[in-house]
C-alpha cells in the first residue's frame, strides 16, 4: 500500500530560485561542507584560511537557529535533545537533522529556516542519533539522502518534499535483504551514520542490537534513483564465502551484530568504499562463535559497485569486550620510505591508529601478534590466544588499569575507588570477562564516532578518552533466579535497564542518569515515550511488550501496577504481552549476561583514573610520531579547588583548517575551542549555551567563512537543541 509523506514546509522553501540549481555553480570542497566528513576522504580538513591562528581570537557568533520541536507532550518531544549530527553545506544551504531526527534546510549565512521534513507523519517515532546526511544530485535532480527509525529516506533538497519515485512512496526499509538470515522478524535495524555515494550506488551500514537478538549488520549498496537493494555484502559470511570457516558452522543463521555503525569513506578514483566493523552478538559472551569470527572488528575494502571484498583487515580477534571500530576511517597521502603512499587511516576505541596500504590492506607500520592471558574465561568459552599490537604511532589511550593507575585527585577518591572497584580483574588488557568482574579501558574510548581529522601533511588530529569502565558477568540462570521472587516490574528492570542504570537505579553521577526521582522530572506518558522510541544514547525499547513497558514503569514510579494510569491502556494488548516478564523471544540466548556494566567512578562521578580524562593528540602518520598532546576540556569545580585541568570525556570530533587551526567541542564544560594546530595551544574558546556533542563544520558563504556546529546538549547537562555559526567581524577578515 502506498504512504502518504506530507511534509511541513517553512520559509522561501518553494519560492522559485530559492535554492541554486547546478548550472550557478559546481560544488566547491572549501566554500562547501558537502559530505559527512567534509569530503569523500572523510578527513575533516577545510581548506578556507580567512578563519586563521592570528585573528581566531576575534571570532564572534554570527547566529543561532533553534532547532528545538515546540512542546508535545504526547509524544515526549521535548525531553530529547542530544545532536550528534555533522551538517552539510551545499551553496549556502545548511541541511542537518534535530533531536527528533526532523530534516532542516537553512540558509548557511543567517540560519534562517526554508523547510523541514518529518519522518514520523504517518510512522510510529523511533529516536536515535543521526549523524550527518547524505548529498546527491543529477542534473536539476537534488536529493538528501538519510535515515530515520528502521527507514531511508530520500527528499527533493529543493523543496523538502519526500521523492515519492524512491521505493515506497520515498522511503526505503532497512530491513531490506535481511530476512532472509533470521527467523524471529522484525528486529531492531537503524543507520545512526550516514552512507556514501559512488556514482548512483548509495552503501549503508546499520546500527543493530549487541545482544543475542541482534540482527546482522550487513552492509548493503542501494540505487540513489529507485530505492533498488543492488547488493548485500555478508559481514558474517555464509556457506562458500571466504571466512565461513572462521565460525562454527551455521553460525550465521544465529549470531548477529558485525555491523558498520560509524561510517564509512569513499574512494571514487579506486571505486572502493572503506568502512569498519563491530564486534558480533552478544558483547561479551562468544562460547557459541568459537574462532576468530571474520568480519568482526575489521577494516575492511570493498568495490563500490558491485560488494565484493577487495581486503579486510581485522584489529580485534574473536571479541569479547565490544571493541566496536567506532569512527569512519580517513583517507591521506603519507610520505613512506621517501614515497608517497596512498592510505587508509583507522583509529579505535582501545586507542590504536592504523595505517594501511590502500590498495592491499597491509600496514606501513610494524604490527605485531602477541600472545595474551586468555585465564578466567567464562565456562564453554574460547577466548583467541594472540591479539595485535601496532609499534607506530604508539596508542593515545590507556591500554590497562594498573594498581598504580588509580585517581589522585583526593585521598578520598583514591580510597573509594581501591574499596569499590579493586578486587575486580586488572592489569592486563585482554583479560575475558568473569563473574569476579574485569576493569578494562576501550569501551567509550579511546576513539568514539565523532571521527578525526588529517591536515595537508599527514598530521592526524586525535581526541581521546581515557575512562575504565568495570564489566561483571552472571550466568542467565542465576540470573532468572535473582529476579524470580521480585515483582515484575523490578524484575523487567533488572533484565532490561540494571547493567547500566544500576540495581539501585542512581546511574553513574555523570552520563548516565539516576531514575530514583524520575517522577519528579518526567510524567508516565513521557516515560513511556522514552522507553519506547529511545533517548540519546539509550536505545529503543519499542520491542519490549506493552505490559512489560508499563511494569518498569510502575517501578520507577514506585505505584503498585493496578493502581497505574496506563500510558497507552486504549490499545489492544499484543499476543506476546502474555509473556513473563524475565522471558525473552531472542533466537539467541547466552548463557552468560553482563550483570554489570558501568565506568569505574569515585564518590563523586569522577573516573575512577589518574588525569588527564581527555586529551587531544597530533600524530605525524608519516613517521609515526607524536607532536603534542594536550588535555582537552576541564571541570570547573575541580578547577576551583586547584587541581589542574583534568580534560573530559568528549563525544563529537574535531575538524582542521589550511588556517592553522583544529577547532573542537564535545567536552562536558560545554566549550567550544580553537587550538594551533602546530603547537597544541587554546588559541579561542567560547561557552556555549549547551554542550556541543558533534562534529564542527567550516564553510564560506558570500565571501565569509563559518565555523558552525551543533549544540544539541544533554548528556546528563542541560538541554540545547542548537545550531550554531561564528565567523569574523567584518573589519578583521
Amino acid at each position: 500500500m502506498k504512504i502518504k509523506l506530507g511534509r511541513l514546509v517553512i520559509g522561501c522553501a518553494l519560492i522559485a530560485g530559492c535554492t541554486p540549481s547546478t548550472k550557478e555553480s559546481a560544488i566547491h570542497v572549501g566554500n562547501d561542507w558537502p559530505a559527512y566528513g567534509g569530503n569523500k576522504a572523510g578527513n575533516r580538513f577545510s581548506p578556507l584560511t580567512q578563519i586563521n591562528v592570528n585573528n581566531v581570537k576575534d571570532l564572534q557568533l554570527a547566529w543561532t537557529y533553534d532547532a528545538n520541536d515546540p512542546p508535545d507532550t504526547s509524544r515526549g518531544r521535548q525531553w530529547a535533545r542530544e545532536i550528534q549530527c555533522q551538517p552539510i553545506v551545499i551553496r549556502g544551504v545548511m541541511y542537518g537533522t534535530n533531536a527528533t531526527l526532523k530534516l532542516f534546510a537553512i540558509d548557511a549565512a543567517t540560519g534562517k529556516p526554508r523547510w523541514q521534513f518529518d519522518p514520523f507523519t504517518d510512522t510510529k517515532p523511533s529516536y536515535h542519533p543521526s549523524r550527518g546526511v547524505v548529498y546527491w544530485e543529477q542534473g536539476e535532480d537534488h536529493r538528501i539522502l538519510y535515515t530515520a527509525g528502521s527507514y531511508l529516506y530520500a527528499v527533493n533538497a529543493d523543496n523538502g518534499q519526500a521523492i515519492l519515485s524512491f521505493g515506497d512512496s520515498g522511503r526505503v526499509s532497512l530491513n531490506e535483504g535481511l530476512s532472509i538470515n533470521y527467523e524471529v522478524s522484525p528486529r531492531a535495524v537503524r543507520a545512526t551514520s550516514p552512507g556514501v555515494v559512488y556514482d548512483n550506488v548509495y552503501v549503508l551500514g546499520s546500527s543493530v542490537s549487541e545482544g543475542g537478538d541482534a540482527a546482522p549488520g550487513y552492509v548493503r549498496g542501494f540505487d540513489i534513483v529507485s530505492g533498488k537493494l543492488l547488493w548485500t555484502f555478508h559481514t558474517i559470511p555464509q556457506p562458500g564465502e571466504p571466512g565461513y570457516d572462521s565460525w562454527p558452522k551455521g553460525a550465521y543463521k544465529l549470531i548477529g551484530g558485525v555491523n558498520n555503525w560509524s561510517g564509512m569513506v569513499v574512494d571514487d578514483k579506486r571505486g572502493m568504499v572503506f568502512f569498519g566493523t563491530g564486534s558480533p552478538g552478544s558483547d561479551f559472551y562468544g562460547g557459541e562463535r568459537e574462532g576468530k569470527n571474520l568480519y568482526a572488528n575489521c577494516i575492511i575494502a570493498l568495490d563500490a559497485k558491485t560488494g565484493k571484498l577487495k581486503w579486510y583487515y581485522q584489529t580485534i580477534h574473536h571479541d569479547l569486550w565490544d571493541r566496536d571500530i567506532p569512527l569512519p576511517p580517513n583517507l591521506a597521502t603519507v610520505m613512506h620510505d621517501g614515497k608517497p603512499v596512498d592510505v587508509v587511516v583507522q583509529a579505535t576505541k582501545d586507542g590504536l591508529v592504523y595505517v594501511l596500504d590502500r590498495d592491499n590492506g597491509t600496514s606501513i607500520f610494524p604490527v605485531e601478534e602477541r600472545p595474551v592471558d586468555t585465564t578466567g574465561a567464562l565456562p564453554g568459552e574460547h577466548p583467541w590466544p594472540t591479539q595485535k599490537f601496532p609499534t607506530k604511532p604508539l596508542p593515545f589511550a590507556n591500554q590497562i588499569f594498573a594498581d598504580t593507575d588509580v585517581t589522585n585527585i583526593s585521598k578520598q577518591s583514591h580510597d573509594y575507588v581501591v574499596a569499590h572497584y579493586m578486587h575486580a580483574r586488572h592489569g592486563k588488557k585482554f583479560l575475558p570477562p568473569s563473574t569476579q568482574g574485569t576493569l578494562l579501558f576501550g569501551y567509550s574510548g579511546g576513539a568514539e564516532w565523532g571521527g578525526n581529522a588529517i591536515d595537508s601533511n599527514g598530521i592526524l588530529y586525535q581526541n581521546a578518552n581515557h575512562a575504565p569502565w568495570l564489566l561483571e558477568m552472571i550466568s542467565a540462570k542465576a540470573q532468572q533466579k535473582q529476579v524470580a521472587s521480585l515483582r515484575p516490574g523490578q524484575a523487567a528492570y533488572v533484565a532490561n535497564c540494571s547493567a547500566c542504570h544500576g540495581m539501585n537505579r542512581k546511574g553513574d553521577g555523570k552520563g548516565i542518569p539516576d531514575l530514583t526521582h524520575i517522577g519528579s522530572q518526567l510524567s508516565r506518558q513521557q516515560i513511556a515515550s522514552v522507553l519506547e522510541a529511545g533517548r540519546g544514547r539509550m536505545p529503543s525499547f519499542g520491542s519490549l511488550p506493552n505490559k512489560q513497558r508499563n511494569e518498569i514503569i510502575d517501578y520507577l514510579l514506585g505505584v503498585k501496577p493496578d493502581a497505574s494510569a496506563r500510558a497507552d491502556e486504549h490499545k489492544p494488548a499484543a499476543p506476546e504481552d502474555e509473556v513473563p516478564a524475565v522471558q525473552t523471544n531472542y533466537p539467541y540466548h547466552p548463557p552468560y549476561v553482563s550483570k554489570v556494566w558501568k565506568k569505574m567512578v569515585d564518590q563523586d562521578g569522577y573516573p575512577g583514573v589518574k588525569p588527564p580524562w581527555g586529551t587531544l593528540s597530533a600524530i605525524d602518520l608519516n613517521t609515526g610520531d607524536y607532536l603534542w598532546t594536550v588535555t582537552l576540556g576541564e571541570y570547573p569545580e575541580l578547577v576551583k579547588k586547584g587541581i589542574p585541568p583534568t580534560g573530559t570525556e568528549s563525544y563529537g570530533g574535531p575538524i582542521v583548517t589550511a588556517g592553522g587551526l583544529v577547532f573542537i567541542a564535545g567536552t562536558r564544560d560545554e566549550k567550544f575551542r580553537a587550538f594551533d594546530r602546530q603547537t597544541g595551544k587554546v588559541v579561542w574558546e567560547y561557552q556555549l549555551p549547551a554542550g556541543g556533542f558533534a562534529t564542527p563544520v567550516s564553510y564560506k558563504v558570500n565571501g565569509v567563512q563559518y565555523v558552525a556546529l551543533a549544540v544539541g546538549g544533554a548528556r546528563g547537562l542541560k538541554a540545547g537543541g542548537y545550531y550554531m555559526a561564528f565567523a569574523l567581524p567584518a573589519d578583521k577578515r
